[in-house]
Order: C-alpha cells, then sequence, then structure tokens
C-alpha cells in the first residue's frame, strides 16, 4: 500500500478507479443527460475545493508563516512551492468557473443567465456566481501578475517586486473575503427561501 499512496499519480488512479467503481456500481442505469449534470457538479465541487483550499493555504499558511521563515529557507518558498500552488491555485479557478457554467447550462433547469442577471429564484446562486467571477478575475488578473514579479518569475526592480508582493497579498485577502459569502451562496442555493 506504501508504493501506491507514495506515488501521486497512482494514488490519483486509485481514486479514479474507487469513483468509477462507485459511479457504474450504484449510478449505472441512471446515466442519462441529467447524470452529466451530477457528473459536472462533482467535478465543479472537486476543482472548488482545490481553488479554496490554496487559497486558504496561501491565507492562513503561507503568509503569515513567511515571515518567520529564516532567509535563506525563504528560496524554497519562492521558487518551488509558490510557483507549484501558484499553478493549481489559477487553474483551479478557471476549472472551477467553467465546470459552474457547465452545471448552470445542463441538466433539468438552465439558470445561468437566471442567476447572472439576479432573477427571482436565482438571486442566491446568482450572487455566489457574481462572488465566483470576479475571484476567478482577481486571481488571473491580478494577484497572478504580481507574484510573477514577487517571485522572480518575471524581472522587477527590489521595489517592484515589494510592491507586487503587497498587492498580491492584498488581492488574496479580498478573494478570501469574499469567498465566504460565495461559498454561502454555493451551499444554500437550493435549501433555503430567497
Amino acid at each position: 500500500m506504501g508504493k501506491i499512496l507514495g506515488n501521486l499519480n497512482t494514488a490519483l488512479a486509485l481514486g479514479v478507479v474507487l469513483l468509477l467503481a462507485t459511479m457504474f456500481g450504484l449510478h449505472h442505469g441512471e446515466m442519462d443527460e441529467l447524470y452529466l449534470n451530477w457528473w459536472f457538479r462533482f467535478f465543479h465541487v472537486i476543482s472548488g475545493v482545490l481553488w479554496i483550499g490554496l487559497l486558504y493555504y496561501f491565507n492562513f499558511v503561507q503568509i503569515p508563516t513567511m515571515p518567520k521563515v529564516p532567509a535563506e529557507l525563504k528560496p524554497g518558498v519562492s521558487k518551488y512551492i509558490a510557483p507549484e500552488a501558484l499553478f493549481w491555485f489559477r487553474w483551479a479557478a478557471v476549472a472551477t468557473l467553467l465546470t459552474g457554467i457547465v452545471v448552470a447550462e445542463t441538466g433539468a433547469e438552465r439558470y445561468l443567465v437566471a442567476a447572472l442577471s439576479f432573477q427571482e429564484g436565482y438571486r442566491v446562486i446568482g450572487l455566489g456566481m457574481w462572488l465566483g467571477i470576479i475571484m476567478a478575475a482577481n486571481v488571473w488578473f491580478v494577484i497572478w501578475p504580481n507574484q510573477q514579479k514577487a517571485l522572480g518569475l518575471k524581472p522587477a526592480e527590489d521595489d517592484a517586486k515589494a510592491k507586487a508582493a503587497r498587492t498580491a497579498m492584498l488581492a488574496s485577502r479580498t478573494n478570501l473575503v469574499l469567498s465566504i459569502p460565495m461559498l454561502y451562496c454555493m451551499v444554500t442555493q437550493f435549501y433555503l427561501p430567497q
């Protein structure tokens, strides 16, 4: 078991095999267009967990811990950990956004336009969607460009790097703040009255 779980790709493959066994074991006779909606909903949740999990990692672990890290160890984070985490962070944002659009436009009810225009019955999910869109735009157009400078992935003077690091941190904190009502909207949309 150590060989399987010790390798990330093998562990992920095992998870996919268990997913397929679960799907076909429990739902093999129900795989229609509605099932496709639930399939995308599942991937929306998985990508959202990755995205928001990394957002929380940055805000609760990496940002507060970096000032405590000795100077000689900081390059380990800035050259290896942060770029890799930012890769998954920004692409999880895209995956979450795209799978959310598919969920809203497939299945028994198509509600993307109704939600984005805050129509009756879709205001909660609409607010959650707009917050998610703002957060994803923040990832790609504020956090990532500034992190590239701060981490030295793009050339910048020391002053520009420091300013970029602060801008990225404040944008990340903005996403942290927005994630709280966004998650509330996503979870309560179909369960609480609007």
